[in-house]
């Protein structure tokens, strides 16, 4: 006979122990694994079948040697494992809209008894997972805290490498799970720490909404983390969290609204103490929005400010983990990009060519969307071969990541090309982009 599909279900305790909430919001298939064969007695082969997967691949993921991503292969598990959606940023699977049975006239055995119904466990639905987190009691301890805060660099490097589109439901999974917890702590250290974890989670949210060109809905989880921040006088993550609303206005051509956020971030800053670095990352943030309003002195003078900050970073700067990408490269780029905006491409291409050789071979985001503004500049320069030869490289790492925020850049170079509509590498870059964007 052949082995039943469907486990008999994971102990509810399993399903609202918080380690195991954690790692479902983070789909840490990893520890998610190692919980259900320890804690429920699931065994890595019985895993594997329940999942529809191959036992070597369980293995593999149970030491920690591969990630799963895909985003059939996790339904797959929640249905295998009969995870509520929910909890892995899913929408409700269709096994949790459980239906009362229709009364059936009991049927008399054999031995003349009404026979026990075959062995099943009904599945506790979003509302009563919700009830059973309340019960447990949720216990915070700095083991907890480090996982959450792991998770959160874990999420920003995979939105990086892949985009936020199949991020997005983990990481709200997870902001949800945060703000339930800090709602049931007392300690005030603790209420602390949870707040500044919700802020980033909040901030994360926006940033993928924004990434995807949902201007709107990325304003509101930008302005939910602001007032996280706020909340515990957290003034840094302020200016973070100002700073992502000015570039937004930025990219919608709301220059003033922009540079005034910015300048609310450097205030907010210079009151906690901002390292350089941070105060570096805004001038440069003020500078796209001079360049945006095509105010050529006050960009100019960001810049500036922006490189002045930058040279007094010292070892001893204690920077928030969340600025440490502004790098060297970093602030080249950046200053190429804000050059580019103000239409000064002969100073511009150098620093953004240069800039994109030193760019993270796993930050396919980043240099697909710095070859976009190194093939603008050199179309603004008339080297158009070279620019048909970059704007394609961008299409192809622009393809391998989910960021529609990059493929509506890519639609930006179109009329750049119309006056060299005759030249081969055009018509070919012309159809390639037709393709892949539509």
């Amino acid at each position: 006979m052949a082995e039943p599909k469907a486990p008999p279900g994971l102990p509810w305790r399993l399903l609202v122990d918080p380690e195991m909430v954690t790692a479902c919001a983070a789909r840490d298939f990893t520890r998610i694994f190692s919980l259900v064969k320890s804690r429920a007695g699931i065994h890595a082969s019985r895993i594997a079948h329940l999942c529809e997967l191959t036992p070597s691949r369980v293995g593999e993921v149970l030491s920690g040697q591969r990630q799963i991503t895909n985003m059939n292969v996790i339904e797959r598990i929640a249905d295998g494992l009969q995870i509520p959606g929910h909890m892995l940023g899913l929408a409700a699977r269709a096994w949790e809209q459980t239906k009362a049975p229709t009364p059936r006239r009991p049927q008399i055995g054999t031995a003349g008894k009404v026979p026990s119904p075959p062995h099943s466990v009904e599945q506790p639905t979003s509302e009563l997972d919700d009830i059973l987190i309340i019960a447990a009691n949720t216990k915070v301890t700095p083991c907890t805290l480090r996982s959450l805060q792991t998770s959160i660099e874990d999420y920003w490097r995979r939105d990086d490498e892949h985009g936020g589109e199949a991020l997005r439901p983990a990481v709200i999974g997870q902001l949800r799970y945060v703000l339930g917890v800090l709602d049931d702590t007392t300690d005030p250290h603790y209420r602390r720490v949870l707040h500044g974890i919700a802020a980033e989670l909040a901030r994360l949210t926006g940033w993928t909404y924004f990434d995807a060109r949902q201007h709107s809905t990325a304003r509101t989880y930008f302005t939910r983390s602001l007032r996280l921040a706020r909340a515990i006088e957290d003034r840094t993550f302020t200016a973070n969290v100002l700073a992502c609303l000015s570039l937004q206005a930025t990219y919608q051509d709301r220059a003033t609204e922009a540079i005034t956020l910015v300048r609310a971030a450097q205030d907010a800053a210079r009151n906690d103490g901002g390292t350089p670095r941070l105060m570096a990352m805004l001038s440069i943030r003020e500078a796209f929005g001079h360049a945006s309003a095509h105010d050529r002195q006050a960009a100019h003078t960001a810049i500036l400010e922006a490189e002045q900050h930058f040279a007094r970073i010292g070892p001893a700067d204690e920077d928030p983990a969340w600025v440490h990408y502004f790098d060297q490269t970093k602030l080249t780029v950046d200053t190429g990009i804000a050059l580019g905006q103000l239409g000064d491409a002969d100073a511009a291409e150098p620093l953004i060519h240069q800039a994109l050789r030193r760019e993270p071979e796993t930050n396919l985001r980043g240099k697909a969307f710095h070859s976009f503004w190194l093939a603008k500049t050199q179309l603004q320069r008339r080297q158009v071969e070279a620019a048909c030869d970059t704007a394609t490289e961008a299409l192809e790492l622009a393809l391998a990541v989910d960021s529609p925020r990059i493929t509506g850049h890519l639609h930006e170079i179109r009329p750049l090309l119309t006056p060299y509509h005759s030249f081969r590498p055009v018509l070919e870059l012309e159809e390639r982009l037709k393709e892949a964007t539509g």
